[in-house]
């Protein structure tokens, strides 16, 4: 589990797919959710620009992420 420290209220889901190397660019995240399968407190997500708050745990391709 990699975790992801933030210094503002809330992070979107497309910034953290960014900082993370997954995604190039935002413009990518719509497809890249699209065709993925990413998971947001187990749920599975496909809003690119939802909110992620300290506590909150992420898993995209096999790899979890929690915010912190």
């Amino acid at each position: 589990m990699k975790k992801i420290k933030i210094n503002s209220e809330y992070i979107e889901l497309q910034q953290l797919l960014k900082m993370e190397s997954i995604i190039s660019s935002g413009g990518q995240a719509k497809y890249f959710l699209a065709e993925n399968d990413v998971y947001f407190n187990g749920e599975k997500e496909t809003r690119r620009g939802k909110k992620l708050r300290p506590g909150d745990v992420i898993k995209v391709n096999g790899e979890e992420y929690v915010i912190e």
